[in-house]
């Protein structure tokens, strides 16, 4: 190992090593080369205090988790650990987890593991839910940019540490386990993980260390949604010759010029008395959903998961390492879909308004019943695996006692395959009664009978009832690998004020991907004539929670699945296979070179460090050419340079203050390059079809960087902080609409499609506030004595234009509006209790509505769905029932939300509500 020489101590501090101890008014005794006192401290406690000594030593602005113990991390993967970090926000919570991870807002986050940057398939980053909680050592949080740092992630970097064999004193074993329940499933599933680590010392003062870990985790899910459809213009009683009252408002004249805009940014005005003009003529209208349904959706997923470390140390002055990461994704998911239109005009009987309620003094409906509905339910498997690698071979030298050099090679694999499979069947039904917004958001939906057949038309498991129609047979891939070549120095300087210098290289060849195949067909037969293993009946649906169905029937997912090609040979076909739509390689070359300085200002110690980062990046693609069938090249470069500054300054020995300025960027995803353009037909029958493709001609996404910090370190294990910062981003991504009059291929009809490709037109601007306290009181009673709280809160403003579009692709206007998945305020409170052998955490997680995405460009409704506030209850605790044998009991989503969106306005365009498991998980962890 390492000897303790000068070198060595001062990149203990440079690169804020994760002590062990945390260290009372340490930047300022270790200035003035007094002693440390150390405090040792365990559980939760002790890692909050090393994840506050990683923050107080940093250069950035980091926040850090470090696990409690060995494979003591109360989560299942990454994502659900980074929740309890401040600015951090986790979203997208379903199929039994949490997946997606924001920082500030912001979702482009770069990814490392071991400070390599790693990535999923053709993606530009990790799947983080993949990752699971007990291989790691810890998270670092990075908020400010150095120039050493991977110059890619607007919102940040958060780098993974997994464990090494080095980071013991001897040999080190834990077997642990956990059962976990998923309430809506009603499943009990595994989640199991094994350490084997030990260093044995050989001839000569050299020293080698091997460590294994071992995870695996099942996880049987449930997740269950209903949501009215999206928002179209009617007529109202009064109506041109050759329409019928209430008949759906066309978008066009005959002659092909606009009489209302698919996809307006604030959609249809929806006052009482709008009116639009049709040949000539002005008439009334009203605005209501074009359909409802539902989605029972169940599955089963796997993660394994492999780490192997070794190091050798030769002697006190170098060490090498090994290491191979894998992680697998095992998932099979069936969704069992009703549909049903509520928008039928034909049958409405003498008086057609008689059905149809609007809500006070606008020409919005909320609720209609309607006769000779149609509608459709369609049983979907998707079936999927990723397989991650990682090999990394490196070494570090002390060349002398100033100069310290690293490197590393790693290349990297991955690759995702899926397919999905779905039969449709269909009926008209007699009659629908619906109300949109019965209950705070909730629909309510009933169907009707007809009392002139024998059969009850309102059963939805009436086999006899459906028939069989459309059978999709669809399939895809996406691979990704890299070789990354890396060379990192340290040089300390005898300066006056200028420590030491660090410099690098970092060469990266990266290529990517994807690949589909799809092919649909009808059949038209009934359900009940089939054999009885294709019918699958969804039961107690939404929990007894809203007032629509409770069961239904679809086409066995799984079913079909398993006798495919039995059911392809049925629709007259055989399985196709996956043809390549494009391939990528990018080779990105950066260099930096930066230098910590530190001088007396004031008597108090003023340090910082300043660094330049230059990056260049060759992208060469390839992509099908939709008109000639064959492959076409393109390529692009870009480089940019890229300053940082950090000042700290140490007000006090426990008052610190920070300023870090930095510029980062984002690189366009892989598949937001391929011009190719991929149809996708009118399936519900709205009167387009859509389209996407990408824009080979995408400029990297560009982001400068302020932050200003005060840190207190008011007590050995407590700290309060609060951060001011501002991004400005130019060249963001936004979708660019046109419609397109698609000739037609052999796989997809022609018509009208209304076409989406990205471009950088949109600019952007981001600035908060953020708060985050540790604090553990002293002096309290007994009783009380290992009460603590951990907690944040964030404040966000948000802007972005963003251009609006006719259906021509033509700009007609700027709009200006918050930017995608920032909420203006979010925050989290955790209280914290521990007594001898006895720990406990219970979580509250809380944060605004924000806007998540734009709706397709085809309907009447404002294109921005947001979501309504959402919030979370989690629990852990753990009893040390030795020294070796520890038990664990958590919870999470205790106060069992349900989780809503809308159309802008909530009063009136309440949109999607869904329903995710509460989950209890029991386990033990043995160490020895």
């Amino acid at each position: 190992m390492f000897k303790l020489t000068q070198l060595t101590s001062a990149m203990l501090l440079a690169f804020a090593s994760q002590g062990l101890y945390a260290q009372e008014n340490a930047t300022a005794e270790q200035s003035n080369n007094d002693d440390v006192e150390i405090i040792e401290v365990s559980g939760i406690r002790g890692s909050l205090n090393k994840a506050i000594n990683i923050k107080r030593q940093s250069m950035n602005l980091v926040d850090a988790i470090v696990a409690e113990d060995i494979g003591k991390f109360p989560d299942n993967n990454v994502v659900e650990a980074l929740q309890r970090v401040s600015g951090v926000q986790v979203t997208d919570r379903g199929a039994g987890e949490v997946s997606s991870v924001s920082i500030r807002g912001l979702t482009d986050v770069t990814t490392t593991v071991n400070g390599r940057s790693i990535f999923t398939a053709s993606g530009r980053s990790v799947a983080l839910a993949d990752i699971p909680a007990s291989l790691l050592s810890g998270v670092d949080v990075y908020k400010s940019r150095s120039a050493e740092l991977i110059e890619s992630g607007i919102a940040g970097q958060i780098d993974i540490h997994t464990q090494r064999p080095f980071d013991f004193a001897g040999s080190k074993a834990v077997v642990a386990a956990r059962g976990i329940y998923q309430e809506l499933a009603d499943k009990v599933d595994p989640n199991v993980s094994a350490l084997l680590s030990n260093r044995w010392e050989l001839d000569g003062g050299k020293e080698f260390g091997a460590l294994l870990n071992l995870s695996f985790a099942r996880t049987n899910y449930k997740d269950q949604s209903i949501t009215p459809g999206a928002v179209v213009p009617f007529f109202t009683e009064d109506v041109p010759a050759g329409f019928v009252p209430y008949q759906a408002f066309p978008s066009e004249n005959p002659d092909g010029s606009t009489v209302w805009q698919r996809g307006s940014e604030a959609g249809l005005p929806f006052t009482a008395g709008s009116s639009l003009n049709y040949q000539g003529q002005d008439y009334a209208y009203v605005l209501s959903r074009d359909a409802i349904f539902a989605s029972d959706y169940t599955g089963k997923r796997e993660r394994p998961a492999v780490n192997l470390s070794l190091q050798f140390a030769p002697n006190a002055t170098s060490e090498y390492i090994f290491e191979a990461f894998y992680n697998g994704y095992r998932n099979e998911s069936f969704n069992s879909l009703m549909f049903s239109f509520v928008d039928w005009w034909g049958s409405l009987g003498p008086n057609p308004s008689a059905g149809i309620e609007l809500y006070e003094g606008t020409n919005m409906i909320k609720s209609r019943t309607i006769n000779d509905a149609y509608g459709f339910n369609s049983g979907d498997l998707s079936v999927g695996q990723t397989d991650s690698y990682v090999y990394a071979l490196g070494g570090k030298w002390e060349l002398t006692d100033n100069l310290q050099v690293e490197s590393e090679v790693v290349y990297q694999q991955s690759k995702f395959e899926d397919t999905f499979f779905a039969m449709r069947t269909d009926r008209v039904a007699p009659g629908v009664a619906v109300d949109f917004n019965h209950d705070n958001g909730l629909p309510a939906l009933a169907f009707l009978d007809n009392a002139d057949t024998a059969v009850d038309e309102s059963d939805l498991t009436e086999t006899s009832l459906w028939n069989v129609a459309q059978l999709y047979d669809n399939g895809s891939y996406r691979d990704g690998d890299a070789l990354t070549f890396t060379l990192d120095g340290i040089y300390l300087v005898d300066s006056s004020w200028i420590t030491n210098v660090k410099f690098g290289l970092r060469y990266d060849d990266r290529s990517a991907e994807e690949g589909n195949r799809g092919i649909d067909g009808f059949l038209g037969q009934s359900l009940s004539s089939l054999d009885p293993g294709l019918a699958y009946n969804t039961t107690n649906f939404f929990d007894g929670r809203a007032d629509i169905p409770s069961e239904w029937v679809v086409a066995n997912g799984h079913y079909i699945y398993a006798n495919a090609d039995e059911f392809r040979t049925l629709y007259g076909w055989e399985k196709e296979s996956n043809e390549k739509n494009f391939e990528i390689s990018e080779v990105t070359t950066a260099v930096y070179v930066q230098a910590d300085f530190e001088t007396d200002v004031g008597g108090k110690k003023l340090d910082g460090q300043f660094g330049l980062r230059y990056v260049n990046v060759d992208t060469d693609l390839s992509f099908i050419n939709e008109a000639t069938g064959v492959f076409t090249d393109d390529s692009v470069s870009t480089s940019k340079l890229l300053p940082s500054l950090m000042v700290r300054y140490n007000l006090s020995n426990d008052l610190v203050a920070r300023f870090a300025y930095g510029e980062t960027l984002r690189r366009p995803n892989f598949a937001d390059l391929n011009p190719n353009i991929t149809y996708q037909e009118d399936v519900t029958n709205i009167g387009y079809g859509q389209g996407t493709g990408g824009n080979p001609n995408l400029a990297p996404t560009e982001s400068t960087n302020i932050d200003l910090t005060l840190e207190w370190y008011f007590a050995p294990t407590s700290s309060l902080y609060a951060t001011v910062f501002n991004r400005d981003i130019t060249g963001l991504v936004s979708s660019f609409r046109n419609v397109q009059n698609f000739v037609g291929s052999a796989d997809v009809e022609a018509g009208l499609y209304i076409v989406s490709q990205p471009d950088n037109a949109s600019d952007g601007e981001l600035s908060g506030l953020e708060v985050g306290l540790v604090y553990f009181p002293e002096n309290l009673p007994e009783a009380l004595d290992g009460l603590g709280i951990q907690a944040s809160f964030t404040s966000l403003d948000s802007s972005q234009t963003i251009p609006q579009l006719n259906q021509a692709g033509e700009v007609i206007g700027i709009d200006k509006r918050s930017m995608f998945g920032v909420s203006d305020t979010s925050y989290s409170a955790i209280l914290i209790y521990e007594k001898e052998n006895f720990d406990m955490r219970l979580t509250y997680t809380w944060r605004d509505d924000f806007l998540n995405n734009y709706e397709a460009a085809l309907f009447a409704a404002p294109l921005g769905v947001y979501r309504k506030p959402e919030s979370s209850v989690d629990f852990q605790l753990s009893y040390d029932v030795t020294d070796n044998l520890v038990v664990t009991f958590d919870a999470t989503n205790l106060t069992d939300e349900i989780y809503q969106s809308y159309y802008q306005y909530p009063d009136t365009h309440n949109f999607g509500n869904s329903i995710y498991s509460r989950t209890f998980a029991l386990g033990a962890r043995y160490s020895f």
